[in-house]
């Protein structure tokens, strides 16, 4: 017998030692939603019994029966009150097989990887991805090859100075390790690009753009640097010097901050394209009216961003207010005639 077939056997008949313990008083489901949490007790040092409950949409009741059922099968859990579960050091579950429709969604998930992160990351995924589908068998990887030269994904910005390889690498190994960066940052109100250091927050992708969320030690506040015009970027060995929170908490602050009613009139033919941008500039109703569509937003920066945003496709739309939106929009727009004409 084969090292890969033993290992099958291994997994099936450790899954049914689970399958025996609950054989009669509960449903495949059931059984499913156990070895799924088996796996999950493996991704992580700490999990807790609410992730797990809302993973799965069950109740915490739910998640204490299963996992004491996993105990009783013989796996070393560690609980904690008020901290999670945790699985006993150097304890592996077998390996596991992967359905054609999971392997089938690494060929979307290697393409995504490819164009959206920075070439050292890339690079790390391309090696993990190489030893995942060692492990797939024969149809799997028939069905992950049929695909792979049939996908193409092109990110439609720049997304990384070529200059700057490993950014994304040297700010997750920052987060992680709560250590400063240094960057040379090109930002759009200087006229070149200035020196700081930063505790990265965390990172986010919007509109196509990878967003650093951090801490700027030169203008002491937080700011969101776009990856793409970072010139220089490198480890440091300076500690955080502040305790941050999580990004959603950050982001959720910057929803809460003062905003600006704005509604417009866009033609139908138009609108459609550009729904995708339009949660970014906050909006918040949609209605049709005749071949018209209204639109309404609460905007943090109807001056520069929501303005700008709007000329893009000024000539197939209305400001129906503010008053303040109309009369920059015409400045802008004055200026630019007066670059044309000279």
């Amino acid at each position: 017998m084969s090292r890969k077939t033993s290992s099958i056997h291994g997994l099936k008949s450790y899954l049914w030692e689970i399958a025996h313990a609950i054989m009669g008083m509960d449903t495949v489901k059931r059984f499913d939603r156990i070895v799924a949490i088996l796996i999950q007790l493996q991704t992580k040092r700490i999990v807790k019994a609410q992730e797990l409950a809302d993973r799965f949409e069950v109740s915490l009741r739910t998640i204490y029966r299963d996992v004491r059922t996993l105990e009783a099968s013989g796996v070393p859990i560690i609980s904690e009150a008020g901290v999670g579960y945790s699985i006993m050091e150097g304890y592996r579950l077998p390996p596991v097989m992967f359905t054609r429709e999971e392997a089938g969604s690494f060929v979307a998930a290697e393409k995504l990887m490819q164009q959206f992160t920075d070439k050292s990351l890339g690079a790390y995924y391309e090696s993990a991805m190489f030893k995942l589908k060692s492990v797939l068998r024969g149809k799997e990887k028939d069905w992950v090859e049929a695909l792979e030269s049939q996908v193409s994904i092109v990110p439609g910005q720049v997304l990384f100075n070529d200059k700057v390889p490993n950014a994304l690498e040297i700010l997750f190994e920052s987060i992680a390790e709560r250590k400063q960066v240094f960057l040379r940052y090109e930002s759009l109100r200087e006229e070149a690009p200035l020196e700081r250091h930063i505790e990265p927050v965390g990172l986010f992708n919007e509109n196509g753009f990878w967003y650093i969320l951090g801490y700027c030690h030169l203008r002491t506040d937080y700011r969101h640097f776009r990856t793409d015009r970072i010139h220089k970027i490198a480890r440091t060995s300076l500690d955080f010097l502040l305790e941050h929170g999580t990004i959603d908490e950050h982001r959720k602050k910057k929803e809460e901050v003062s905003k600006t009613k704005v509604k417009i009139l866009v033609e139908k033919s138009v609108a459609k394209y550009i729904r995708g941008q339009t949660k970014h500039y906050g909006l918040v109703a949609s209605e049709e009216k005749g071949d018209q569509v209204e639109m309404t937003f609460m905007t943090t920066d109807w001056k520069n961003g929501f303005s700008r945003w709007y000329l893009m496709f000024g000539d197939y739309a209305k400001i129906i207010e503010p008053e303040v939106l109309r009369e920059r929009v015409a400045e802008i727009l004055e200026k630019s005639q007066k670059r044309l004409s000279r």
